[in-house]
C-alpha cells in the first residue's frame, strides 16, 4: 500500500488533501505518457485500481496529461490521485509499474523493426525502475513485446515472477472480437486464447475457442476460422495501416488494465500473458505468451494446458522466433 506522503514526511504532488483526510491506496507508475500510457493511466483511475504517477522524458507531457485526468475525476466519480513528471523519484513505493515507453510502429514497420530503438529505451527504464521501486510487479507493454520483457528482466534484476508482458490478453481480445463479428454474437460470450510471441508467429488456438461453451467448429468452417486466425495475427498492423501515424492504444490499454486488476486486487485470474517459462511446454529460459495465474505477487503459476501436436509445434516455432530476436538484440548490444 502507498500513502501520499514520502518517507521523510514531506508531501509530493499527489498530496492534495489535508493529512487527516488522506486515504491509503495501491499505487501504480505508468512509464510513457503517449497514447497507450495515458489511456492506461486513465483506465486505472476510472476502475479505482490505484493512484497513478505518469512519467515521460518529454517535459510537461506527463504532468499536463495527469492534470487533465485529475480534473476529470469529479465528473467520472473516482477519488484516485494522479500526477506526472519527468523523474522517477515519485515512483518510489509503487505496487505496480506499467512500461509503455518507446516509439510506436508506423506503416510498413514490423514489431521487430522497433527493436534497436525500444530495446535501448527499455534497458534504461529497467535501471531507473530498479532504483525507484524494486518491490513492484512490472507489466511491459512496449514492442517488440517478448524481447523488451526479456531486456527488462535481464537489465533490472527483478525476479521472473514479478516481470510479465502484455500481449496475449490483447491478441485474445482481437480474436474474440473477430469471432463474434463473424458469428454474429456478443464478444462477451466468446472464449478463446492466443499464445506465443506477440507478432506474426503468435498462436491463436481455434481448438480452445467456444461460444457459451459450444465449440467454435459448430459455428464456422475451417476456411472461415483460418481467415480469422490470420486477421488476428495482422490485428496490430491493420490498425497501423488505418491510422497512418499511430498504432493501437484503446485495446492495449484495456488489456493492460485487466492484467493490472488481476494483480492489484489479487484476483488469481488465468490470462494469456508473456511470462517466464522454464520447463513448461518443454520450453526453457524464455519469456513467451502462455496462460498464467495472476495475483498480488505477479505470475503465481504458469498453467500448462493440453495442446495438439500442431499447436505445440506452432508454439515452439514462435519461441524460436523470439529467441532469434533476442539474439539480434544481443548482437546490437555487443556492436554498440
Amino acid at each position: 500500500m502507498w500513502r501520499s506522503l514520502r518517507k521523510d514526511g514531506s508531501a509530493d504532488k499527489m498530496s492534495a488533501l489535508p493529512e487527516a483526510a488522506e486515504e491509503w491506496h495501491m499505487r501504480a507508475t505508468v512509464v510513457g505518457a503517449g497514447h497507450v500510457g495515458a489511456t492506461t493511466a486513465e483506465y486505472l483511475l476510472r476502475e479505482g485500481l490505484a493512484d497513478v504517477y505518469l512519467v515521460d522524458v518529454a517535459e510537461g507531457l506527463a504532468e499536463g496529461k495527469a492534470l487533465d485526468m485529475a480534473q476529470a475525476a469529479p465528473v467520472l466519480g473516482h477519488s484516485c490521485r494522479v500526477s506526472g513528471g519527468t523523474d522517477y523519484g515519485p515512483a518510489e513505493g509503487s505496487d505496480l509499474v506499467v512500461i509503455t515507453a518507446g516509439i510506436a510502429r508506423k506503416p510498413g514497420m514490423s514489431r521487430d523493426d522497433l527493436l534497436k530503438v525500444n530495446g535501448g529505451i527499455m534497458a534504461q527504464v529497467a535501471r531507473d525502475i530498479w532504483r525507484a521501486c524494486p518491490e513492484a510487479v512490472v507489466i511491459v507493454v512496449s514492442n517488440p513485446l517478448d524481447v523488451t520483457t526479456h531486456i527488462f528482466h535481464e537489465t533490472s534484476g527483478f525476479p521472473t515472477q514479478r516481470v510479465l508482458g502484455m500481449a496475449g490478453v490483447l491478441d485474445t481480445a482481437r480474436f474474440r472480437t473477430f469471432i463474434a463479428w463473424e458469428v454474429g454474437c456478443s464478444p462477451e460470450d466468446v472464449s478463446a486464447m492466443v499464445l506465443g510471441g506477440h507478432g506474426d508467429s503468435m498462436v491463436p488456438l481455434p481448438s480452445q475457442a467456444s461460444i457459451s461453451g459450444v465449440p467454435l467448429t459448430q459455428f464456422l468452417d475451417d476456411d472461415a476460422i483460418a481467415r480469422l486466425v490470420q486477421r488476428t495475427r495482422d490485428g496490430g498492423a491493420e490498425i497501423v495501416g488505418l491510422l497512418k501515424t499511430a498504432s493501437a492504444f484503446y485495446a492495449p490499454a484495456a488489456a493492460t488494465c485487466q492484467m493490472a486488476s488481476a494483480i492489484l486486487r489479487d484476483e488469481k485470474r488465468i490470462l494469456p500473458v508473456c511470462a517466464y517459462v522454464n520447463g513448461q511446454y518443454d520450453l526453457h529460459n524464455l519469456f513467451l505468451g502462455v496462460p498464467a495465474k495472476l495475483g498480488r505477487r505477479g505470475v503465481e503459476e504458469v498453467v500448462v494446458i493440453d495442446l495438439s501436436a500442431d499447436d505445440l509445434e506452432a508454439l515452439h516455432k514462435s519461441a524460436e522466433h523470439v529467441r532469434s530476436s533476442i539474439e539480434a538484440w544481443n548482437a546490437m548490444k555487443g556492436a554498440s
